[in-house]
């Protein structure tokens, strides 16, 4: 007896009804990637706010000005965008180094209102009223270098030098607010900077020197 196929089941026979459901099928994962697509598109511009000003409700502004080595600076920035993407990527001060990117190693190291911080762990966005200061903004305004930089050149404190900005503006922040550490001291100012050459010693006979020379 020949078996019957209800109207709803795929029939191997029926090659006509095997084409219209997969037209049926192709069309209808068609019309929803054109569904998701404008969804997609609606909530990336409702979040993206707006650059001149005004902003939806939750969103942040996007132009802001952030005071970098004494210079008031006007840069577009991301919601979740780091100080550190911003100070290389945008403000082109590069002495500040990418490294671990979690916090942990001291290369992308600045001073905000004179403390130091990880510039890889804060987001631009949260120092817009501070005081920020890159390793290119630590010595004077006509090039000369801190004294800290100098004493580093001396004692061959640099090895392959990727942690030595974070090194200097850990230096700096010390001596400004601890003219005359004792080395134990400097040591402890330092524990945050991770050197992969091993050079600690010279770090801190730099530092040390550079305080005795102030």
């Amino acid at each position: 007896m020949q078996k019957k196929f209800s109207s709803d089941r795929y029939d191997p026979l029926s090659t006509e009804k095997d084409d219209v459901s997969r037209r049926h099928f192709i069309k209808g994962v068609i019309a929803a990637g054109a569904v998701a697509g404008t969804a997609t598109m609606v909530t990336g511009c409702s979040d993206s706010g707006d650059s001149s000003g005004g902003s939806a409700a939750g969103s942040v502004e996007r132009m802001i000005s952030i005071n970098v080595n004494g210079m008031s600076r006007t840069v577009d920035v991301a919601a979740n965008e780091t100080l550190e993407h911003t100070l290389r990527n945008k403000l082109g001060l590069t002495g500040t180094k990418i490294g671990c990117d979690r916090g942990s190693c001291g290369a992308c190291t600045v001073m905000i209102d004179g403390v130091t911080q990880n510039s890889c762990s804060i987001l631009t966005h949260t120092v817009r009223d501070a005081a920020v200061v890159t390793v290119e903004g630590v010595g004077g305004g006509n090039g000369q270098m801190h004294a800290v930089q100098q004493a580093m050149i001396e004692e061959l404190a640099p090895q392959c030098g990727f942690c030595t900005p974070g090194q200097v503006v850990s230096g700096v922040a010390l001596l400004q607010r601890n003219p005359n550490p004792s080395r134990e001291e400097v040591r402890t100012a330092l524990a945050g900077n991770l050197c992969r050459c091993g050079a600690y010693n010279n770090y801190v006979n730099a530092i040390v020197k550079a305080a005795g020379s102030a």
